[in-house]
Parts: C-alpha cells; sequence; structure tokens
C-alpha cells in the first residue's frame, strides 16, 4: 500500500537565477505527482512537499543533485493519505513561486547568504547541545520565533511568546523595547523546523541581542531526538491539512477551545473570511459547525 510522507526542507544559499529554479522545481513536482508549496528568492529556497514516499524520494535525490541544494536541511513526517491518483491530501495542490524573501520578515535587505548559509545568524545549537547548556546554566530564555496562534497549542517550557499575528510583525515587535531586558542574557530562538530562525536570530544580534542562539533544525528535530521527554510541551502546529503534529501519543494538551473552554490541539480558521488568524477549537465545537470569529472579527 502506498506510504503518505511530507518532506519540509529548505536551504541558504545564492540563487544567480531563481525563476529558472522555479520552473524546474515546477516541473520536477508535476512529473513526481507532488503538492505542496516551495518558495525560492535569490537567497535560497523553501519548501514543504508531500506525496507518495517513493516519489518524495525521488523527489529530493534530484533536487540535491543540484550543487546548490546539496546541503539541504531536511525533516521527513508521515502524511495523512494520498487519495486515488496517489497524491498528497495534505496539500490542495502544487505552488511554486519565486519571492523576495523564502521567509517573509519583510527585510530582503538585511539578510546576507553567501555559499555557506546565513552570515551573521545565532550560533546554532543541537537538541543535545541545548540540553547540556540549559542544565549549566540559569540564564536561558526560549524566545518564540513563530506566529503567536502557533504557541498556543505547543511551545518550550516557560518560553517568551512575542504578540506577532505573522513574521513581518517581528521587526516591529524587537524594535518596541518589550525584550530589551533579554539583550544580555542567553536568548535560544526556535521554529518549526528552523528556517525563520536563521533570520530572526540575525535581526536579533543587529538590534542588540548579544548572545542569541537558534535550534538547530527546530522543533521537528527537537521532537524526533527527545519526543515529550524534554522541555517541549504540547503538539506542533503545522501549516498543511494535517493542523499539527504529536510526537508522542502521551503529549500535553495545551490549547483551550475559545468557545466552550475545552482542551485541545485542535485549530481552525477564523470565521470571517478576510481574516488568516487561526483558533483553538474543539472537535464538538467544530462540529457542531459553530461560528467562531477571532477578537478583530468578533461579531
Amino acid at each position: 500500500m502506498p506510504v503518505p510522507k511530507i518532506l519540509l526542507y529548505y536551504a541558504f544559499t545564492p540563487l544567480a537565477d531563481p525563476d529558472a529554479v522555479r520552473l524546474w522545481q515546477r516541473d520536477l513536482c508535476e512529473s513526481l505527482g507532488l503538492r505542496g508549496r516551495i518558495l525560492i528568492s535569490e537567497h535560497g529556497i523553501n519548501g514543504t512537499v508531500g506525496g507518495e514516499l517513493g516519489a518524495v524520494k525521488r523527489y529530493l535525490r534530484k533536487t540535491k543533485d543540484y550543487p546548490a541544494f546539496k546541503d539541504l536541511d531536511v525533516k521527513w513526517s508521515e502524511g495523512s493519505g494520498l487519495d486515488d491518483e496517489g497524491r498528497s491530501l495534505d496539500f490542495p495542490r502544487l505552488s511554486v513561486k519565486v519571492r523576495d524573501e523564502i521567509v517573509s520578515f519583510g527585510a530582503p535587505g538585511e539578510l546576507q547568504v553567501d555559499a555557506s548559509g546565513v552570515v551573521g545568524g545565532g550560533e546554532r545549537l543541537d537538541p543535545t547541545a541545548l540540553h547540556e547548556m540549559v542544565e549549566s546554566r540559569d540564564d536561558v530564555v526560549f524566545f518564540d520565533g513563530r506566529n503567536r496562534f502557533e504557541a498556543e497549542i505547543g511551545r518550550f517550557r516557560d518560553a517568551v511568546v512575542p504578540d506577532v499575528s505573522n513574521t513581518r510583525e517581528f521587526v516591529a515587535e524587537l524594535e518596541s523595547g518589550r525584550y530589551d531586558h533579554l539583550k544580555d542574557k542567553a536568548v535560544v530562538t526556535y521554529c518549526t523546523g528552523g528556517i525563520r530562525c536563521e533570520v530572526l536570530s540575525g535581526l536579533m544580534r543587529s538590534r542588540g541581542f548579544g548572545e542569541v542562539y537558534q535550534l538547530e533544525g527546530g522543533i521537528v528535530r527537537y521532537g524526533e531526538t527527545f519526543g515529550d521527554d524534554g522541555l517541549w510541551e504540547g503538539s506542533l502546529y503545522v501549516f498543511d491539512g494535517r493542523g499539527s503534529i504529536d510526537f508522542t501519543d502521551y503529549a500535553a494538551v495545551l490549547g483551550t477551545c475559545v468557545s466552550c473552554g475545552a482542551d485541545t490541539n485542535r485549530m481552525r480558521n477564523c470565521a470571517d473570511p478576510s481574516c488568516r488568524e487561526q483558533l483553538v477549537v474543539c472537535d464538538g465545537c467544530a462540529d457542531e459547525g459553530a461560528r467562531v470569529n477571532c477578537v478583530a472579527h468578533a461579531a
């Protein structure tokens, strides 16, 4: 029986002709029956694709054959299923686009990339090195590099969660002065797969944060290493049809339904069609078809 898989990956590397890479990636994915989202810029590539295991493996092999992408940072996860044509149920379509940024912080001019990756980012910590640092120091602060709603169902213990609804709000948030008290502490940035922190850690360093780290491989790689037996608590929000994933069958449930107050890790869109805010909504309220709006679009 075909096995559904999802591949999450990125590479910061200079690309002379992003549009040529876009056409190649689009044709490659279409030939293999893959769906997902791929962003390309002069700074590199950022993608999530899903499909049958063999097709995803072929995609990865051919993509890494391209010299600029030989060191792709890659994470695998289980897909929820395939349709009758063997296409991923977790993505409605294939989208391959060229953008100014592969992570939309709204600061493309600040990002410097060379053949080795991002220039001036935070020091990398793998999950084991992270634990060693936390055990040996008392000034370590986790800084969530995701949107606020993602942290509602899962986050590192005692993490600072900035009040941002999208990545573009981070620059103003950092410059607001709210986090100046962290500038003399060991700040560990983290995000889903590591890519947002590649940029965020550099933005923090250039704004006076003295000791900045980034969790290498993000929450995904941490979960692969320690599951729910470490410093992570709850479920991981993902931007595809799965909604969220757990690392074990005993993951803590941190979310609270905005409608009835029940404990849940389920999320759904704000009922206002113009809004992209995600809300924590339990299965019961979702199944009852409750119209749940965010605060900005409350009736």
